[in-house]
């Protein structure tokens, strides 16, 4: 019999695992796994930007996270020996209209204690040549990791300190009980006095195993990218991104610095057939029936049908991505968009149709589910791990009345 259960060896899942076992040294405590190792989903597959924050509403939960988790990763990785650099951000405007819109992340940038830098055109020339625009915003908090090491150290720290992890443990169900949560493995039955879940693209699934309608539905996007060559290792010296169109559901594609020094396109946004579809044949008829049937991922997709439809072109054809990236970098040719693994984004889809945009929790008498963590989950995941052993001192402190059900973003369960 464990005192705790964690579901999930992504980043959330283990930075949550070794605060917990910081907090209750003396408890006992397994982390299951469905993967073969840590950090093979939405960890593994991300651009490994640590966020600074420009975009995310001033008071929310991702504003407050990413500031945080900005600051607590570089710290993690200082104190661990990991390499990070933080090479500073640029928001590149390329014409009147998203110059106006440029003006107003200038301000949400401020709301949200961002440092910044105006650019006029001839200042943005002068950080980098390859660049084109009319002006730009400089954040130099902005910086880029390997996420998939930060979770491996976390996972090494979890169980140096006394903690299980089992890997190859999908979980098939999980049933609550008055004394205790029993979570049914490929490895056998555990049991525990509490369970924490960071289930990333399964998160709904796990909230229905625990006999609970969510009131949303995970939808899965995978984000495409394409590698420059490495004559291009150096065409730029920060992140460039677009000024984001409001109109478009996602931040629109970009070039990263890799922390391996290569240089990444994208991502773009298309519907993944399969919850865990990296690649373009991956499909599933379960997953699909299961998405279809959801009036809110339907209503989602009636709404953003032009986007969507654009973004399904741009990931069939190569001109339409490519014209994205020449409309601020136009030196980069065809030919330079080569090959590199996607990524999947597990996005919650409310019952309207609407793309949930902050964190959403689901809290039982024994149990705290993460079911919604958009990015920048990674660079926020050490104040969401303490975020949910606050949750967890709650659940033990006997005062504390715990409700079956919270469904939101908001900072009390």
């Amino acid at each position: 019999m464990y005192d705790f259960i964690i579901i999930g060896g992504g980043i959330l899942g283990m930075s949550t695992a070794m605060q917990l076992i910081k907090t209750y040294p003396d408890r006992r405590m397994l982390v299951v796994e469905k993967e073969s190792g840590p950090a093979q989903h939405q960890t593994g597959h991300n651009s490994g930007v640590i966020h600074a924050g420009v975009y995310y509403t001033p008071g929310s939960l991702k504003a407050r996270f990413c500031l945080e988790g900005n600051i607590a990763t570089k710290a993690f990785c200082d104190e661990h020996d990991i390499p990070y650099e933080s090479c500073g951000k640029l928001l590149v405007a390329t014409d009147a209209l998203e110059m106006q819109r440029m003006e107003a992340l200038w301000e949400r940038t401020a709301a949200n204690g961002l440092t910044r830098e105006w650019l006029d055109a001839a200042q943005l020339r002068e950080r980098e040549p390859n660049i084109q625009g009319i002006g730009a915003i400089f954040v130099p908090s902005s910086g880029i990791v390997d996420y998939a090491k930060v979770t491996a150290r976390m996972a090494v720290l979890f169980e140096q300190a006394g903690g299980e992890v089992r890997y190859q443990a999908a979980v098939t169900s999980i049933e609550e009980r008055e004394d205790a949560v029993v979570v049914t493995t490929s490895q056998g039955d555990f049991s525990a006095s509490h369970l924490v879940s960071c289930a990333g693209l399964m998160a709904d699934r796990v909230v229905r195993m625990l006999g609970i309608e969510p009131d949303f539905t995970i939808c899965p996007f995978r984000g495409e990218y394409y590698l420059l060559p490495e004559q291009h290792n150096r065409i730029v010296n920060h992140l460039i991104y677009p000024i984001p169109d409001p109109s478009m559901p996602f931040l629109g594609v970009h070039l990263t610095r890799m922390i391996d020094g290569t240089v990444t396109v994208g991502p773009n946004a298309v519907l993944a057939l399969k919850r865990e579809g990296y690649r373009k044949r991956d499909i599933s008829l379960s997953d699909m029936t299961e998405m279809l049937g959801d009036a809110g991922i339907r209503k989602m997709l009636r709404d953003n049908l032009r986007p969507g439809f654009t973004e399904m072109k741009n990931s069939l054809f190569k001109r339409g991505y490519l014209k994205n990236v020449q409309k601020y970098c136009p030196s980069i040719a065809r030919s330079d968009l080569t090959p590199y693994p996607a990524g999947v984004r597990a996005q919650a889809v409310s019952r309207e149709g609407r793309l949930i945009e902050d964190f959403v929790f689901v809290n039982t008498a024994r149990t705290i589910n993460v079911c919604n963590a958009p990015s920048p989950a990674a660079t926020s995941a050490i104040p969401i791990g303490a975020h949910i052993v606050e949750r967890v001192i709650e659940h033990l402190t006997p005062s504390t009345e715990i409700g079956s059900m919270s469904s939101t973003g908001a900072l009390s369960s």
